[in-house]
């Protein structure tokens, strides 16, 4: 009997390590768009901070792919950049 759950929970950290890789890769591309866009308007981290009012820290760890982001910042920061929250999804 002990043998099961222990079995169980490697089971599920496998699955858990292997979604965070997926999740990796996405938030990885959603920031690569967000600096292909932000470098195409010419813009500083700074810049767009201002004109969507999240923080430029913030703006950073998303272009490098090292946050998450909710469906709120995403909107928020297309506004600040000027275009559709779907063209940063488009990638």
């Amino acid at each position: 009997m002990v043998e099961l759950p222990q079995l169980f929970f490697n089971n599920k950290f496998i699955f858990h390590a292997e979604m965070k890789e997926k999740d990796s890769a996405i938030l990885k591309k959603l920031g690569a768009q967000i600096l292909s866009i932000r470098l195409s308007k010419k813009l500083s981290q700074e810049d767009v901070s201002f004109r969507c009012e999240v923080d430029r820290a913030k703006i950073s760890k998303l272009e490098t792919g090292q946050a998450n982001c909710n469906v709120t910042t995403i909107i928020e920061l297309a506004k600040g950049l000027g275009v559709e929250p779907k063209d940063l999804l488009d990638f």
